[in-house]
């Protein structure tokens, strides 16, 4: 009888120990899976963050493209309105002249 009282002891024992294993198992893999997480979290991050920056640099370049053709086109416009100035300022004088006088 104490033979099988020892052998029950053992075997509880031997149960205890398995399952205080696998709690420490148990234990290490949730660490490693949120470890795992954690560098997942900071990579998609990072990558996000990169992504961003060349969206963000592709956009400054196409708004700066586009504000030089408006100062391009704003210049061409500003010169040709002081060429026709230069040259019909005398008509524009006399015409104001003219409208003066009328008046």
């Amino acid at each position: 009888m104490n033979s099988v009282i020892e052998k029950l002891a053992e075997v509880e024992e031997t149960a205890e120990t398995i399952v205080e294993h696998a709690r420490q198992q148990k234990s290490e893999i949730e660490k490693k899976i949120q470890e795992e997480r954690n560098q997942f979290d900071r990579d998609l991050e990072q990558e996000t963050q990169e992504k961003l920056e060349k969206i963000k640099a592709r956009s400054q370049m196409e708004v700066e493209k586009v504000l030089d053709r408006e100062r391009k086109k704003d210049q061409k416009a500003i010169d040709d309105l002081k060429r026709e100035y230069e040259e019909n300022h005398d008509i524009y004088a006399e015409e104001i002249v003219r409208h003066m006088i009328e008046v």
